[in-house]
């Protein structure tokens, strides 16, 4: 349990020992940050049997090597397969996969966490679920939210066409993240209609390569099997709480008018997420789906203490506050949720190795 900790520790204790808000997007990266992307990159891409779905992802790997490689890329999400089919080749095993999943997954995170105005506490937001059960549980999806984020990144910066290119390859590693080619719209504040026409296409050309052929299965698996997701409920509503934060208090976060706009309709989207659990036959399938929608938990309460506090200011209250809800979650979820088990103890494989 306790690599987990000096995982949260890291940023947190840089996010409270450096309050004043800072412009960091664009510039070059401070020796921390090399550090925590290196420390990121080997706790989750070497961790061994550690996750939930450890046993399947390293039959992928087995599976793959009884396969051709046209094979491999037929049955899955291509490029999360194409990494199963070519660890056998170099010999890497799953190990590999998680490495080039978690090297991504990092770049994504933290390019999105230097674009906000405090960074070490949007990453200390993200650590007690977003790194520590999603990047090291769920490795396609994790990798895919990664790409996301660095789709966001590039929204920011009225990006469209590189937004476009990174949801594709988000939808590589899992095919649901096509749900996200619309959101370029909602960002686009000039040339609207030509937005409009060229997402929409770019999404049509993007279903029919990668997800038509798995709709069937994907509503066997999630609707017609009714799955459920043990703590649902708990997730969405972490995403439904800075959701209504920034729906009431979205004048007090100073931001451009298209970023406002872009981020009022994802807290709209945030807590449609209630009423689809409600009602859907399964909530694993509101679960995953949701799960992009986490990016919006950093982005609010990173931005919070400079909303409700004195905008530029220490603001160390609001800090500590964020801070100690992250520690809150990272607790609880470690000691009482049902799948923690499967987490603890984290195992760093080369320790392991050298044990053997």
């Amino acid at each position: 349990m306790f690599p987990y900790w000096l995982l949260f520790l890291a940023p947190a204790w840089i996010a409270i020992t450096h309050l004043r808000p800072v412009q960091v997007h664009g510039a070059r990266w401070a020796s921390r940050w090399y550090l925590m992307f290196t420390l990121l990159v080997l706790m989750v891409g070497l961790r061994y049997q550690v996750g939930g779905d450890w046993i399947t992802y390293d039959f992928y790997v087995q599976r793959a090597a009884q396969q051709s490689l046209s094979a491999v890329l037929s049955q899955g999400d291509p490029a999360y397969e194409f990494l199963n089919w070519l660890t056998n080749y170099i010999g890497g095993g799953v190990y590999f996969v998680n490495f080039v999943c978690a090297l991504l997954f990092t770049w994504g995170l933290l390019a999105f966490c230097r674009t906000q105005p405090r960074p070490w506490l949007a990453l200390v937001v993200a650590m007690p679920y977003l790194v520590t059960v999603v990047a090291m549980g769920y490795t396609r999806q994790a990798t895919a939210i990664g790409l996301a984020m660095l789709a966001l990144v590039a929204l920011a910066d009225r990006k469209i066409l590189r937004f476009a290119i990174f949801i594709v390859l988000a939808a590589m590693f899992h095919k649901t993240a096509v749900i996200l080619m619309p959101l370029a719209v909602l960002a686009s504040t000039r040339r609207r209609l030509w937005t409009i026409f060229w997402i929409g296409v770019s999404t049509y050309l993007a279903y029919v390569l990668l997800l038509q052929d798995a709709v069937q299965g994907l509503e066997a698996d999630y609707l017609g099997a009714r799955y459920d997701s043990s703590g649902a409920a708990i997730r969405v509503a972490m995403n439904a709480v800075p959701a209504a934060i920034f729906l009431l208090f979205r004048r007090r976060f100073i931001l451009p008018a298209a970023d406002r706009a872009f981020w009022t309709w994802m807290s709209i989207g945030g807590l449609v997420f209630i009423p689809l659990l409600l009602a859907s036959p399964s909530s694993t399938a509101v679960d995953r789906v949701a799960l992009y929608w986490i990016p919006l938990q950093l982005y609010v309460l990173s931005r919070l203490p400079d909303a409700l506090g004195r905008h530029g200011g220490a603001n160390a209250v609001w800090v500590l506050l964020i801070v100690g809800y992250s520690v809150l979650v990272l607790l609880v979820w470690l000691f009482f949720a049902q799948t923690a088990f499967a987490w603890l103890p984290y195992q760093f494989y080369p320790f392991v190795a050298l044990g053997q």
